[in-house]
Formats: structure tokens, sequence, C-alpha cells
């Protein structure tokens, strides 16, 4: 099943799927608050049918855990040495890498040659404002356009 074509029911099924009681998903779906319209939702069928497929969905995914994970990725990676050779021993160092990954025990870091900058991209659907586009960018003359794309100075 696919998410429910209104929005806010779609919502209100994954904050029950979630735990939350009919009454409080209700009213943080955007709905007005009231008990019995919220109790006539959640028995909804397809409320009722999205509801349980996203439990379910939740169910695998906790039944993998980072043990699992890692157990199979040392499993590839003694199959790989055994196996031997450049290719071999390329996937196994590939594995152990993983594994070790996956633990904290190796971070990916990279590092611009000039200083070591923390880069945070926020993702939206407002475009920038001219004003919050020179405070952003220090380019006079330049904005976004209305389809969000900068357009070059003149």
């Amino acid at each position: 099943m696919s998410p429910l074509r209104n929005g806010r029911r779609e919502r209100f099924a994954q904050l029950v799927a979630e735990g939350r009681t009919a009454a409080e998903a209700y009213t943080e779906a955007g709905f007005r608050e009231n008990r019995q319209n919220a109790h006539r939702l959640a028995s909804d069928p397809d409320v009722r049918a999205r509801i349980a497929e996203m439990q379910e969905r939740g169910a695998m995914r906790a039944e993998i855990t980072l043990a699992d994970v890692t157990e199979h990725l040392k499993r590839i990676a003694a199959a790989a040495e055994e196996e031997g050779g450049a290719p071999g021993l390329s996937v196994a160092r590939a594995a152990w890498m993983d594994v070790a990954k996956l633990n904290g025990l190796v971070v990916d870091k990279s590092e611009s040659e000039s200083e070591s900058v923390n880069v945070t991209h926020t993702i939206t659907d407002k475009p920038m404002s001219d004003e919050e586009w020179v405070a952003e960018y220090g380019a006079e003359g330049t904005g976004p356009a209305e389809d969000g794309r900068s357009t070059p100075a003149p």
C-alpha cells in the first residue's frame, strides 16, 4: 500500500504507528480536537491498513541490528580472505573497513586545504529573498530566480 492521498490522514496513520493515541495523533495531524472523530478515523479500513503496513515495516527494520550487520560483514571478510589473491583481499579489506565504520572505530572526515569547516545543508521549498541571498553570499546584483536557481550578475 502506498501513502494515503490525504496528507492529514497519512500523518495521523504515521503518528498512530509510532505509538500515539488516536486522540493525540488526530490533533497533531492538524485536525480539530474531537475524540469521537479520532476513533472513527482510526477504525477506517484504509487508515488501519496503512498503520499495519508501517508497523510491519518497523518490525522488520528492528530485526536487523548492528550486530547482525557486523556478523554478516565479518563472514564476508573471512570468506574473501580464504579466497585470497588481490580481488579476495580487496573485498576482505572493504568488509573490515565497513565493520570498523559501523562500530565507530573509523570516522570518515573531509577537510578543506585552508581550514576545517563544518557544513550544514538546509533543504527548503521556499527560495531565498534577494536580501537573504546577499547576506549569505555577499554577491550584489545576483539573487535567486523564481525557480530557486541563482541568476548571474548583469
